[in-house]
This record gives C-alpha cells, sequence and structure tokens, in this order.
C-alpha cells in the first residue's frame, strides 16, 4: 500500500519506560573517532550536528554541517577552539536528497583529521590541547551543544549509523567501516545502530534518553526535523541538572536474560491496553506498535493453519510484515516477523502470498526505498524463517514504483512496480499483477492524459521459475461506468471465487479486489481466459471515503475464499495508547445465483457467542423505540430479521447513550434503497459521516441484519449482498445502549437474538 502523502510515517517514538539505572558510564574519554553515516534533509543548512560529545562543562566536539562555511563539514568546538576555521579550500558537499554519506573525524593529540566515504578530506593541528571527557558527557544528534543559544540551527535530516570509539582510527579501518556492522579490531565506545535498536545505545553506557523537536525512528534511520529537533542521551538521569529523562532498557537478545526494566515495561504496557476503551476483544488488532500503513499481507492456507501478515512500522528499524496464524480464523499465534528492512532493500510494503506445489510458500512485496522493485521471500513450514531471493528485485524499478520499458517503435512505456499481487499458477506458469499507483501520477492524472492511462488498471508478469518476471500486457480494460478516472489500483487479489460459503467447488468465476487510495475496498467479478480478466460486474466495500481499506484473501483447505482489510480510521491518542492497526472480520466470499459478490462473516466467530439472549417479535409505529436489554453493549453480535413496512428507516442504534448524545445508527433506507452506517454522532474522534451502500430488497425479501460490536468496531452486513465496517469512539464510558427504531413509518421486527462476544485478542 502507498499514500500519495508520507504524514503517515510521522508517527514519533514509542519510549520504554521502567526504573532508571544508576550505573554511570565508565572511563574517560581523550583520544578519539566520530563516525556517522548521515543524509542531509538539505544542504542549505548550517549550524547543525549530525553527532556530538558535550562534557557539560561548556565544552564540546561534534561533526558539525555548514556551520563556518556553506556545505562543508567541520570538527565543532565551543567557541571554535578545537576548530580550523579556514575551510574555503575544503570540498563542498554534493550528497544527493536521500544518499548517506560517511564522516568520520579522527582526534589524536593535537592533530584532527577529516574523512569523507572513507578518503581524506581535511587536517590540521588544533590551536589547544585536546579535550578530554569525562562519564557525566552527554551524547546529542541535531544540536551542536547543549548550551547553544541558537537552538533552531539543528541538522536535518536522517542518520543511519552513528558511534564513537575511543581511539583515532586509522584512514584503512575508517574505509572499512560499514553501518550496523563492527568490524574486527576497534569496538565502539558508543554505538547507535538506529536500524537495529532504535535509539537504544547498544554497549549499554547511555542508557537514558530526552527528546526535543520533530524526532522520530523511521526506515532504519532516525529522522531528525531541524528546527531544534535534538536527541540528548546520558548515562544517569542527573546529567543535566534534573532534566526529565526517560529510562530505555539496555540492549538484549533472545539468549540474554530479560532485564527487569524490560519486564515491568511489558507488563505495564500489557495492562495499558487491557483497559484501553477503544481497543477491540475479537478483531484482530497490533499486539504493540504502529499498523500505519497497517495493510493485511501475504495471506496463505498450507497444513490445516491460516497464515496472515500485517503491515506496520516497527520502532528503530522500518516497514516489516507481522505474522500471525491460527487454525480456526478467531484465536492467534504471533510468529517472528516474516519480512523486514534489509538483504538489499529499507522495508516492506504491500504485497501477496502463494503456496506451491512443494510447500514452500512465497511471499511478494514492495521493497523500499526508491527505484527498486518487487522483493520476494521464501519459507517452509513452520515459517519462522523467510528468506529473500537473491533474485531481488524480480521485477525492477527505474523509479520510485514505475518501470520503464521502451514500445517496438522505441517510445517509452510506463509499468506499474508496486504492490505485487498474490502469485498464482496456471498450467504450469507463475502469474502476478502489479499496481499502477505511481504510473497514474506520472501519466494519467492531466486532463489531457491518454485514456489508456487514466484511472485503475493491473500489470500481468508471469514466470517459469519464479526468478526470472517478463511483462506480458495490461491485465484488463476498465469501464468508466464503474470507475472514475481519479481511482487507482493497489493491494490487488486475485483468485478463484467459490460456488457457495462453504467453499466446495470453484464457480467459474474469479474475483478481485483492490484498492483505490481515494475511495478504498471495491471488487470485479469476471472470467479468467487466455491470461486476461473480463469483469462481468463491479462493486464496493467503501463508499464515502476509504475506511474500509487493503483487502487481503486467501482460499483454504475446503475451497472457501476469506479476506480481511484495515480499518484506516485511528483516534489520534493512538501513538499514546502505543498501538495501532485493527482488522475488520474475516468474511467468506463466494459467487450468487445473480452473478454478483456475496459475503458474511465466516461461522468460526460463532465460537465467540456466549449469554445468548432473544425478545419477542415487535412492530414499531413512527417514532418509536425498542431497546434491547441483556448484552454487552461494548462487544456482542446481533441479529434480526426487518419487514420494513412503510417505514422510512429502520434498524438499529448501538454504543448510544441514554440522554441521545452519543450514537451510532444502522438502517435501511427505503426510499434510497440503502443500507446505512450513521457515525455522525458516534463519539469524539475518527470520521464522523453517513456511508450508504446500495441495497435493494426485492419485493416482500425482508432485511436480515448481523452487527458486531465491538469497542471501537462496529459491522454491519445485510442479506448476504452488502455490509459495512467502521470505526466509532464514543466519549462516554457508559454509551453501550442498543435501540431498534423506525421512522416515517411503522416496521416490524422478528427473529431477535443477541450474544456477548468472547475476545480472542490475547489483550
Amino acid at each position: 500500500m502507498f499514500r500519495t502523502t508520507l504524514s503517515f510515517l510521522a508517527v514519533g517514538l514509542l519510549l520504554h519506560m521502567g526504573e532508571t539505572r544508576s550505573a554511570r558510564a565508565e572511563g574517560t574519554l581523550g583520544d578519539k573517532t566520530l563516525v556517522v553515516w548521515a543524509s542531509p534533509s538539505t544542504l542549505d543548512q548550517g549550524g547543525g550536528s549530525a553527532l556530538t560529545i558535550d562534557n557539560l562543562d561548556s565544552a564540546f566536539d561534534a561533526i558539525v554541517f555548514g556551520e563556518l562555511e556553506p556545505k562543508r563539514w567541520m570538527a565543532g568546538s565551543n567557541g571554535f577552539v578545537r576548530t580550523e576555521k579556514q575551510q574555503t579550500d575544503w570540498p563542498a558537499e554534493t550528497v544527493s536528497a536521500g544518499e548517506f554519506v560517511q564522516i568520520a573525524i579522527v582526534y589524536r593529540d593535537r592533530e584532527v583529521s577529516i574523512y569523507r566515504n572513507g578518503k581524506p578530506y581535511a587536517k590540521y593541528t588544533m590551536g589547544e590541547a585536546p579535550k578530554v571527557f569525562g562519564p557525566q558527557a552527554v551524547v546529542m544528534f541535531g544540536r551542536r551543544h547543549i548550551e547553544a543559544r541558537d537552538g533552531e540551527r539543528s541538522f536535518a535530516g536522517r542518520i543511519r549509523d552513528a558511534r564513537v570509539y575511543a581511539e583515532p582510527l586509522a584512514e584503512e579501518a575508517i574505509a572499512k567501516l560499514q553501518p550496523g556492522v563492527v568490524s574486527e579490531g576497534a569496538k565502539p565506545w558508543a554505538w547507535w545502530s538506529f536500524a537495529d535498536d532504535g535509539l537504544r545505545e547498544k554497549t549499554g553506557r547511555f542508557n537514558n534518553i530526552q527528546l526535543a523537536g520533530d524526532v522520530r525512528v523511521a526506515d532504519g534511520c532516525l529522522v531528525l526535523g531541524g528546527k531544534g529537533a535534538t536527541v540528548y542521551m546520558a548515562a544517569t538521569p542527573d546529567a543535566t541538572d534534573g532534566k526529565s529523562w526517560a529510562p530505555v532498557p539496555r540492549a538484549w537478545s533472545p539468549n540474554d536474560p530479560v532485564p527487569d526494566d524490560v519486564l515491568r515495561s511489558t507488563r505495564l504496557l500489557r495492562e495499558k491496553m487491557l483497559a484501553d476503551p477503544y481497543r477491540p476483544g475479537y478483531h484482530f488488532c497490533t499486539t504493540e506498535d504502529m499498523g500505519l500503513p497497517g495493510d493485511p499481507n501475504g495471506a496463505f492456507y498450507h497444513d490445516g493453519r491460516y497464515h496472515l501478515m500485517y503491515l506496520y512500522s516497527r520502532n528503530g528499524s522500518g516497514f516489516c510484515w507481522g505474522h500471525i496464524s491460527s487454525s480456526d480464523l478467531v484465536h492467534w499465534r504471533h510468529q517472528p516477523d516474516a519480512i523486514g528492512p534489509g538483504a538489499g532493500d529499507e522495508g516492506c510494503f504491500s504485497g501477496g502470498g502463494f503456496v506451491d506445489d512443494d510447500g514452500t510458500a512465497y511471499l511478494t512485496y514492495w521493497m523500499l526505498w526508491g527505484a527498486k522493485g518487487i522483493g520476494m521471500a521464501a519459507g517452509r513450514s513452520p515459517f519462522d524463517r523467510w528468506t529473500k531471493l537473491d533474485a531481488n528485485p524480480v521485477i525492477r524499478s527505474t523509479e520510485w514504483g514505475v518501470t520503464e520499458i521502451k514500445s517496438a517503435d522505441g517510445k517509452p512505456v510506463y509499468l506499474g512496480s508496486a504492490d505485487p499481487s498474490n502469485i498464482w499458477k496456471h498450467n504450469g506458469r507463475y502469474y502476478m499483477l502489479t499496481g499502477n499507483l505511481l504510473v497514474l501520477n506520472k501519466v494519467g492524472r492531466n486532463p489531457d492524459s491518454p485514456i489508456t492511462e487514466q484511472g485503475d488498471r493491473l500489470y500481468l508478469f508471469g514466470s517459469d521459475d519464479l526468478k526470472t518476471w517478463n511483462y506480458m500486457h495490461v491485465f484488463y480494460d476498465r469501464n468508466p461506468e464503474w470507475t472514475d478516472r481519479s481511482e487507482d489500483n493497489m493491494c490487488p487479489s486475485f483468485l478463484p471465487l467459490p460456488s457457495s460459503p462453504a467453499g466446495g467447488p470453484p464457480s467459474g468465476k474469479h474475483l478481485l479486489l483492490f484498492i483505490a487510495h481515494n475511495k478504498g475496498c471495491q471488487y470485479y467479478v469476471g472470467d479468467y481466459r487466455d491470461d486476461r480478466f473480463f469483469p462481468d460486474n463491479h462493486g464496493r466495500m467503501s463508499w464515502v471515503d476509504n475506511t474500509y481499506f487493503a483487502p487481503e484473501a486467501l482460499l483454504d483447505g475446503k475451497g472457501r475464499q476469506i479476506m480481511w482489510a484495515w480499518l484506516t480510521d485511528n483516534p489520534p491518542t493512538d501513538r499514546q495508547q502505543g498501538w495501532s492497526g485493527v482488522y475488520g472480520l474475516p468474511r467468506t466470499l463466494w459467487l450468487g445465483e445473480d452473478g454478483t459478490l456475496r459475503m458474511r462473516p465466516v461461522p468460526e466467530l460463532e465460537t465467540l457467542r456466549s449469554h445468548e439472549k432473544t425478545w419477542n417479535e415487535t412492530t414499531l409505529a413512527d417514532g418509536k423505540t425498542f431497546p434491547l436489554e441483556g448484552v454487552s453493549g461494548d462487544s456482542c453480535e446481533l441479529q434480526f430479521d426487518v419487514n420494513p413496512g412503510t417505514a422510512k428507516r429502520c434498524g438499529v442504534k448501538v454504543r448510544a447513550a441514554a440522554d441521545g448524545s452519543e450514537e451510532t445508527l444502522l438502517y435501511y433506507d427505503a426510499d434510497a434503497k440503502q443500507l446505512v452506517f450513521d457515525s455522525t454522532r458516534s463519539g469524539q474522534y475518527g470520521r464522523q459521516v453517513v456511508e450508504q451502500a446500495p441495497l435493494a430488497l426485492q419485493p416482500g425479501e425482508p432485511l436480515k441484519l448481523r452487527v458486531f460490536v465491538d469497542k471501537s468496531v462496529v459491522e454491519v452486513y445485510a442479506n448476504d449482498r452488502q455490509a459495512i465496517g467502521r470505526r466509532v469512539f464514543p466519549a462516554h464510558a457508559e454509551s453501550l445502549g442498543i435501540t431498534l427504531f423506525s421512522e416515517g413509518g411503522e416496521s416490524s421486527f422478528k427473529n431477535l437474538v443477541g450474544w456477548q462476544m468472547s475476545p480472542s485478542n490475547p489483550f
């Protein structure tokens, strides 16, 4: 999944809280080497530091950019007493946006040597004796000095790795250094590998942290927004005269004993989530960290287990695929992350899953960042370890999300190399689809863009060996009566459509699920022949916005097609809550007798039912209501039939306050022939809108509703033909009422039954 804005990356940093460690940094620092791999966001900045060690006695040494001369790196110091001021002849920095440069400064007695990418950059002799830094010293990223008066002058850009050596390294040793790796020989005195441990200092020397301004860890890097943005690292909480420091658990691995502060913070995190009024109990949600984006990915079924991946931004690493598995679609086991940054990419965006005949599972994904392309990873049962293919990228980009090829007459042709679909196998050959958002942005949005480049489309690739993929053609022709030119096609899933909700033999039709980023989840039903798709009809699963988003589906051992989607509507407090990312209920999909899609929640969810409650049939006149008492108003399932009669609107209110100040309305609009989800009075957060899905009842056909309430998630299903899923955020804990209503006429309700739903999430 790709967002046209990357604002969702600016999600801050979750700090693990615990008791302050009392150990001080040991020893002093004299001759030394400072090393950083940095990417300035702009070369037109000056006075900020990519790495500073500050003695808290007005003295500091630092790797400063552009303070005395534009675009020059220098050894910063208090009052420039250890800095060479004549820098005019030094090479100006030319690194391009997004590119990293290694800068190393070596202090050997009075001699200072600066290296750029392992080669000499500048060399001079200090005018005064070198500075010795004591155990109270603080390390900083951003501002060059803890007492700097011009606090706005701070480094803006990304830092991948930073380290301090307690010795002067030779030129040959500096040239061999690589980010994230410690070479043989000298060991760092302090080391930050942001892709591995986020802001944790790897040696344990600096175990307390304070953040100021726009600071975050994203895509394996420390990201500093400038304008005073700074990270301060200290060995003790009193190192800066009482500043408020947050202790960080020391670096540890699964082979180490679990530190006490980790145990305490983990327990507190779990208890906080259990008390969260918006955290669902039986809709899957991430255990921790930020599902932004939070697309379901890589779904497949093998040997009795369902496997589902979820995209999330892993604190201190980048975009990863979490991995859960289940034997019943209800209770999920968390497995190690499937894929994440490394082996040629800086993170993994959306893709699909596929199991080959020999039991090997393959994941397809969009490699981050820049002009990389489509990657693949392989694994075998129990699927706890995945290996990225050496052939990656198996489909190479020529720019972000786009692959340029030449037509027979030498003209450029642009293909999508983003958001790969699941792989499928047909007549012994492998196939995969790629999404078109970036191509649409490049050549399809102008008023005079060719018709063939406008709107949604997919690109078909074929392979004989899963390593070499060749472009074949556009997969289907868009019908402008169904979708408009603004809509893209991303997060595609292409699978045979079963003939019944229980699976069984395929219907002969195929289902293409996908999203348009601006309009959410939708689908085509049609025929697959001659390596092309011919849609018969089109439908949507989101109508007013894109809350129901990023579909992912699989075929199980019964022949069922089961899908999930991400509910994108997050509260503004999700960072403080420590998690984000919620999925809609798993839906089973099949072909109706009229050739259109049918859907309902999987029957396995019925195992969560308890405390069944039934009510007598009731008829409601215009303006009358009937409360459904005896079920949990924030964790329940309701099921009933409605005869709309003469009513213009009839249905149910959920998450309702007694005084009517808060309520979520689910009803049938008889005049408009629509299923309606009205969240305009649903609470304090979220998208408070009216969503309307087309639903034309046949003469004499009752409205059959199933409603699921799960804290901040509400889903309504109607007649196996339509469904709406959204999030709501009541401000008041007592907004638990459930009430039937009828407006504009009389309607009747029967077969009324409700259940309390037991939680299935671990917390």
